[in-house]
């Protein structure tokens, strides 16, 4: 970036920094040395890249896209209301993954590990290592009875929800704990929240979440083994001190559960102010409260009980469909909700009108079913070798599996829409690219590479009607394996039995591919995951893909990856507000891609006069085209008008070849265009006297390269650099960079 060998870092740390070149370290000091300006490279990488524990991040990616429908919301006018209940519907399905999360670590563990294989004496004898838990091989030893079985095996989903817990502190201490500068609040015009001064700085919902959602987990493993046990007892003959410890069990794991989704409902986003406080009773005794109760549970559930056999399934497999009902449910209000949102301000670019927060969360609970079925149906088939001796795990689960083929068949269809779109556009764009370089000599072969290269950039824009058929597709999908789970409360195999041979080959087919793929779907996510832990240049490949899942702060769920601007932005806005304060000057704020997102995020949190004396240059930028139409609430027109109108000038560089930046598309009204047309990509057609080799074909990379840059960057300097003012505190002559 600073195209010199020989940097030094200015301020940061090892895991984001300012650098210069080191000629210009003491540029400010020793204005002689340097004529022109000075450039600075903000450096970030680390923030999504990092080191090998990253990779881990891809097993909380359900959790990282329902935060990201929390900030999917339409833009609304004089809807506050509205806007919570927006807010509160999306938290609280995000409290049902980790509820989805831990059940499945249960589902494993108690069920299928402890409860089915440890009962069942063939499949005990083929795994030595629960051999103390069977009661036919140890001779009914101590840990052989069933409620003892339940409490060894808790262990491992509340390990999970301890991990869990962990990851997220360990991330708040190193991102949520930064503080931004603080600046008086801007009037609210409610074009966008992110000039207020609490935006990034989400520490207490991120807290507040953190120790709902671990209570959760912990309620949760509470459950499945307490619901067991007292299921036992309230068999006739049972001890009746058991019994009544039974009901007063139950009852305080309805009472916390109602208290953990008060919490969750209590309060939302504080973004006017930079609250720094803690509800620190709550964060410390929420968690300790729900382990007290899970520690009980395991002491009754490890009581004598003479005669207690485990058989069949694991009492309590309803809750899976209870919680896909919940989750289908909350997707339908939210619907609703954005939909009255979006009526009240229409925005015509917003993605899916306005429903693409629903969509994204549909897809969200998706991802959970998913990979909550996947790790059991692999689990089951694993130690049940010959599919006959145990149950395996709930129907619903299998059912859910059975979907999957039909989902794929979709996306067959859609991939196929794609292609067909992407032929039509590229035989436009022929023209287009004939009449654009038609002071060249015409190469047939080389127009309709660089045609087909536009209309696969172009497919970028159909984004919205993808997602929207792929979570209709799943809602209603959803909803048939829960129907037909609940009517036959059995497989889809043995309940098409007996029916037309076609449906039941059908049946079959769709069970047992389904199972397949759904797990072979986690493992490959298990094993990108372990490569990335190994191989820097795959960890930066996932980077890439957190850039935009990680860009938002944690609104929704506290255990999805951290938001890595909440680091970025405050660097980036300490440093523009400390240097022109400094020294009086002005600066050109440069942002390739995501950096142009974090550049626009600084430039609203500085104090105005500060953003006054600031422009911006962005190239391949997704301003619009990504954030604009699936955030609109936050970077809708409006929002990015009031930019362009508040800092001193704002010039964007974008590709028809990119299929990632694009045109702001700011409305005239707004002031002096922001766009420049379209750079030529390839810069030449064929070989000319510049270019006597051929040109390639640079789609979102190399921007700097274009003489395009060079030439806006020099009419920005050109125009900050008459205006720079006299230094203020300070014997030192400005510098403008």
């Amino acid at each position: 970036m600073l195209d010199d060998p020989r940097t030094v870092r200015i301020t940061g740390d090892d895991t984001a920094a300012v650098f210069r070149r080191a000629d210009d370290a003491d540029a400010e000091r020793e204005p002689g040395r340097r004529e022109g300006p000075v450039p600075e490279a903000y450096v970030w990488c680390n923030l999504t890249s990092g080191n090998g524990t990253r990779a881990l991040w891809l097993l909380l990616l359900p959790f990282m896209v329902v935060n990201l429908a929390h900030w999917m919301r339409p833009t609304a006018r004089g809807r506050r209301r509205t806007v919570r209940l927006y807010g509160l519907l999306v938290r609280l399905a995000g409290l049902s993954l980790t509820v989805l999360f831990v059940a499945a670590a249960c589902e494993v563990a108690l069920d299928l590990a402890a409860w089915q294989c440890a009962g069942t004496y063939a499949c005990a004898e083929r795994h030595s290592w629960l051999g103390f838990l069977s009661p036919a091989i140890s001779g009914d030893g101590w840990w052989s009875a069933p409620g003892r079985r339940l409490a060894l095996a808790a262990l491992v989903p509340t390990a999970v929800t301890g991990l869990l817990w962990l990851l997220s502190l360990r991330t708040w201490n190193a991102y949520e704990s930064q503080q931004p500068m603080s600046h008086e609040p801007e009037e609210d015009t409610g074009r966008t929240a992110l000039n207020r001064p609490g935006f990034w700085y989400g520490r207490r919902l991120v807290a507040r979440l953190r120790a709902a959602h671990t209570a959760a987990g912990l309620l949760t493993v509470a459950a499945a083994v307490g619901s067991a046990a007292a299921r036992q007892d309230r068999e006739p003959g049972g001890p009746t001190v058991l019994a009544v410890l039974g009901v007063l069990l139950e009852a305080v794991l309805a009472s916390g559960a109602c208290v953990v989704v008060w919490v969750v409902c209590r309060r939302g986003r504080t973004e006017r102010r930079v609250d720094g406080t803690l509800d620190r009773h709550l964060v410390r005794y929420l968690p300790l409260a729900a382990l007290v109760v899970l520690a009980l549970t395991l002491l009754y559930a490890g009581w004598e009980r003479p005669g207690w056999k485990s058989a069949g399934r694991l009492p309590g497999d309803a809750a899976f469909g209870a919680l896909t009902l919940a989750q289908g449910l909350l997707v339908i209000v939210l619907a609703g909700v954005a939909h009255t949102l979006h009526r009240s301000d229409p925005d015509r670019r917003a993605a899916i009108r306005g429903l693409a927060g629903p969509a994204v969360a549909m897809l969200a609970c998706a991802l959970g079913g998913v990979m909550s079925g996947g790790v059991s149906q692999r689990v089951s088939d694993w130690l049940d070798g010959t599919g006959t001796s145990m149950p395996g795990p709930p129907v619903l689960l299998t059912w859910q599996a059975s979907v999957i083929p039909p989902l794929l068949v979709l996306l067959l269809g859609l991939a196929a829409w794609l292609a067909r779109r992407a032929w039509h556009i590229a035989r436009t764009e022929r023209a287009a690219v004939a009449r654009e370089y038609a002071d060249e000599a015409a190469d047939p072969g080389r127009t309709r590479r660089i045609a087909s290269v536009r209309a696969m950039a172009a497919l970028t824009d159909r984004g919205p009607r993808i997602l929207a058929a792929l979570s209709a597709a799943t809602l209603l999908l959803g909803a048939g394996a829960l129907a037909g789970a609940l009517a036959t409360d059995r497989t889809p195999g043995e309940a098409t039995r007996g029916s037309y041979a076609v449906v039941h080959g059908a049946a079959e087919t769709a069970q047992a591919l389904g199972s397949w793929l759904i797990g072979f779907g986690f493992i490959v996510l298990v094993a990108g995951g372990r490569r990335a832990y190994k191989d820097a240049s795959a960890r930066r490949t996932i980077g890439i893909l957190w850039d935009v899942g990680t860009f938002w702060p944690r609104a929704a769920h506290p255990f999805a990856p951290p938001c890595y601007a909440e680091r970025a932005v405050p660097d980036l806005t300490w440093r523009i507000a400390t240097w022109t304060r400094a020294t009086g000057g002005r600066l050109v704020i440069s942002g390739h891609s995501q950096g142009s997102v974090l550049a626009a995020a600084a430039a609203w949190q500085l104090p105005p006069s500060t953003r006054r004396r600031v422009a911006l240059l962005t190239y391949g930028s997704p301003l619009e085209r990504l954030y604009g139409r699936w955030f609109p609430a936050h970077f809708g027109p409006e929002a990015l008008g009031s930019l362009h109108q508040e800092v001193d000038c704002w010039r964007n560089l974008y590709r028809l070849t990119d299929p990632i930046g694009g045109p702001v598309r700011l409305p005239g009204d707004d002031g002096p265009d922001v766009d420049r047309p379209a750079l030529r990509d390839p810069l030449a057609h064929g070989r000319t006297a510049t270019h006597p080799l051929p040109a390639p074909i640079l789609g979102h990379s190399d921007y700097r390269a274009d003489p395009a840059f060079a030439e806006e960057r020099r009419r920005l300097l050109a125009r900050l650099r008459p205006q720079v003012p006299a230094p203020r505190n300070t014997d030192e002559p400005p510098t403008g960079r």
